[in-house]
């Protein structure tokens, strides 16, 4: 298969999954919506690091790979990855009306896979504001943080990044939007964690909290043999720690 026949079959498959997604009738669209962002992120699991999650890695580089390593075929993965975030920008007309739908699963999966769409008129990240104003399911609205966060990070804009930080301080906020915040904050800047951010933090996200916000793409991705959410919490805040064993007898 060459590099084209690789890139049309990722295109091909994409646009299949979002008909199948918005087909309010179809038994399968909760499957389907789902298995729309894998195409479109490689080598994601077990990512938790300030540096590497929500990051949207760029094309093959100059000596034809990149950092998503090689598929089968033997040519860069990011070819795919390229070729499934364009099919996605291609459909995200047809993606955005799920950001309202009745279930806060899908809502939380279409924010994910919108999250990998090219954003140039800022169509998505509007609508993910939108949706966040009206939206009363906290884990829902953690969900939008992330996916601005991450829209964010491949087309930075000051106002997202100001925002994000407002609401990791802003008391009157669900724990799990807090949280959220501040993983995507950390992840929109170099500057320094604040003593106030490590205060937050290490007050909010218990295990059992932990665990609930396994229900978000992004943090489930992150886990490892611990909580999503605690292995970003140990590697950006906590680095000098070690790495949890998975051997039980250790």
């Amino acid at each position: 298969m060459c590099a084209d026949d690789s890139r049309a079959a990722v295109a091909l498959g994409v646009p299949f999954l979002i008909r199948i997604a918005a087909d309010s009738r179809h038994r399968h669209r909760v499957d389907a919506l789902g298995a729309l962002a894998a195409p479109a992120r490689a080598c994601h699991f077990g990512v938790a690091t300030r540096d590497e999650l929500l990051l949207h890695r760029s094309g093959p580089q100059h000596d034809g790979y990149d950092g998503y390593g090689v598929e089968v075929t033997g040519y860069p993965a990011g070819w795919s990855v390229a070729a499934a975030r364009a099919a996605i920008t291609a459909g995200a007309s047809v993606l955005l009306p799920l950001l309202d739908d009745s279930d806060p699963a899908m809502r939380i999966d279409a924010s994910y896979v919108l999250a990998t769409a090219a954003d140039p008129g800022h169509t998505v990240r509007s609508a993910f504001a939108a949706r966040f104003d009206k939206e009363q399911d906290p884990i829902v609205r953690a969900a939008l943080v992330l996916a601005t966060a991450e829209t964010a990070r491949a087309q930075p804009r000051r106002p997202d990044t100001a925002w994000i930080r407002e609401l990791w301080q802003d008391r009157a906020q669900a724990p799990e939007i807090r949280l959220a915040a501040a993983i995507g904050w950390l992840c929109l800047t170099d500057e320094p964690a604040p003593d106030a951010l490590h205060t937050t933090v290490d007050a909010l996200a218990t295990e059992e909290r932990a665990r609930a916000m396994d229900v978000l793409p992004w943090i489930a991705a992150a886990g490892g043999s611990e909580p999503g959410l605690l292995r970003c919490v140990r590697r950006m805040l906590h680095p000098e720690e070690p790495e949890p064993s998975d051997d039980p007898w250790a």
